[in-house]
Order: C-alpha cells, then structure tokens, then sequence
C-alpha cells in the first residue's frame, strides 16, 4: 500500500508521459491491495489485451485531457502512447471493462482518502451540483434516462430548470473530495445529507442556504454528533455576526473551486453516457482523477493548492 511515509521519490514531472506513468504505478499499487481475488482472476482475464489497472489508467488521463469521446481518444493513444500502451483492445471491449470495474475504481478513491488522512479531517464542506442529460428542448423527447431516476430539477444558481440528475459533494477545507451521492434532480439538499453522512460522526460540516431547516441541525447533533453549519436565509430573525458570515463564506469558497473544476476541467456536467451504469462510471472516473491530481501533487510538493489540476497536466 503506498503511504506517504514511505510515498513515491517523485521530485517533478518533466513531461505528460512521466504523468501517466505515475498514474499507472499508483492506480496498480492500490489495485492489487483493494481488489478481490475473484475480480483479479475472473474468465479470460489473463488473455486480456490490457490489464485492468492500464484500463482504469487510461480513463482517468483521457478525463484529465478533457477528451470525451473514448474513441478519438483511444485512436490518440494507439498513435501518440505506442511506448506506454503497446496494444490497445477494441473501443467495445474497453468501454465493457471500464464499466464492469465502476465500483474498484470507487473503491481506489477511498483509499486515497485515506492514505492522504482525509479521512479524519474534522471540517467538510458540502454542496450540489446539477447533471442535466439532455437541452431542457428536447427532455419531453429524452428516452435513455427516463425511468432511471431522471427527474425535472431546479438548478437556483443558474436560474434554470433542468432534466437529470444532481451530484452532491463532501470535500475538506482543502479541496479532496471524500464522498458523493448521485440522486434526482428533485431531491432536496437537506434529505441527500443523511446519505452522504452515514459514515461520519463528530465533524462540521459547513452549508449553504439549501441546507437550513429549524430541526435539521438539532437532529444531526443528536443522532450523530455533527455540527452543521448552514449560511442563514435572509428572513431569518437570528443571523450570524459578521465576521463568523465571512469566515463562512472564505471557508465556502473552496468547494466552488472544486465544482469549479469539476465542471469547466474534467466536464463533470457534460452527460455523454448512454446508460445510468455508464452515466456513474464516468463520474466515478472524472472524480477519482481529480482526487488522484490532488495527491500527485501532494507528493511532489507543488503547493499548498493540491487540487490545481492545469498546472499539474500542462504545466
């Protein structure tokens, strides 16, 4: 297991393939701890064109890339990564593998969670983003998602309604993302935030305004010892002071970083799958190569900022 007491000699990425080369090495070691025996030798596995951990490899870095379609960037890969990849597997077979291998590679972000300690941080952050699947034109028209939980949603920030999904989010202070649920569109915050708890206790947990309800936080701080700290509505008769507002929303800022990147980067809302189970592996994927960015990072030293990831792909 790599544990940053004994982490990588990693100085600096001289060039992109150093980066995928590091990315493999880290997905593997995590791979072969995390992942059961019957999964590792299931059939034909040893007759595969490529392994599982290259696979898993190979999906984060063309999300890094911002490339969409697996198949320009499969065919970049076969031309420009021959060294790296020296046979590559077929667009079907490869996007089949990625998806039956969504939950090891849910499973490879937990545990870097955890060897980067984030797990014990005292202090989260927790926010919503929408996944429309479709224009709102043609959602009367829209087939491939009705009947698996797509809804018609209200996005407050864009000031739209949308068909789709939402994407709620738990991330530290400094921006690792620890948890995520994938809920309708028409879920209320409140309601998504007893899902994405349900393995924490004694924490704070910093809101916006979708989070305030008169019982909501008394009930969390006596079933589960957690502090949640929503931003007040504006009719509300007791506001906080000043300073603890501002503090609030400089503490808040960073999970709008994260989205931030979430969503213009690695086009977290930009739906291409034709399927839920594909529509859940492309998030699992999209999110474990910004927590995997977060700890090259880490490991190298580049900043405090660990969660830029531009600066670690084209820098």
């Amino acid at each position: 297991m790599p544990e940053l007491h004994k982490s990588y000699f990693i100085k600096e990425i001289e060039n992109f393939k150093d980066l995928v080369i590091i990315a493999y090495v880290i997905i593997d070691d995590i791979y072969q701890e995390i992942t059961p025996t019957h999964i590792k030798n299931r059939r034909n596995a040893n007759d595969s064109i490529l392994s599982d951990s290259e696979i898993i490899t190979i999906s984060i870095i063309g999300e890094l890339l911002t490339i969409d379609s697996e198949k320009a960037w499969l065919g970049f890969c076969e031309k420009n990564f021959k060294d790296l990849f020296p046979k590559l597997c077929g667009r079907t077979r490869f996007n089949r593998t990625c998806r039956s291998l969504h939950a090891v590679i849910d499973e490879i972000r937990k545990r870097l969670s955890a060897i980067t300690r984030n797990q014990n941080s005292p202090v989260r952050i927790v926010d919503s983003i929408p996944l429309p699947v479709c224009k709102f034109g043609r959602a009367k028209f829209h087939k491939t998602f009705r009947g698996y939980g797509a809804t018609y949603g209200n996005c407050p920030s864009k000031k739209e309604i949308y068909f789709g999904y939402k994407l709620h989010l738990l991330v530290t202070l400094d921006g690792f993302i620890t948890d995520f649920e994938l809920t309708s569109s028409n879920t209320d915050d409140r309601d998504s935030l007893w899902d994405i708890l349900k393995n924490y206790a004694s924490i704070t947990v910093l809101g916006d305004k979708g989070y305030t309800h008169k019982n909501l936080v008394s009930t969390l701080k006596q079933e589960k010892n957690i502090d949640l700290i929503p931003l007040k509505r504006d009719n509300e008769k007791v506001q906080y002071s000043k300073a603890f507002r501002q503090l609030i929303f400089k503490l808040r800022r960073r999970i709008e970083t994260t989205t931030s990147q979430l969503t213009e980067h690695l086009n977290i809302e930009r739906v291409r799958a034709k399927s839920l189970w594909g529509l859940i592996t492309r998030i699992k994927t999209k999110l474990l190569a910004y927590n995997l960015c977060y700890y090259i990072n880490m490991l190298i030293g580049r900043d405090t900022n660990f969660s830029r990831i531009k600066a670690l792909i084209f820098g």
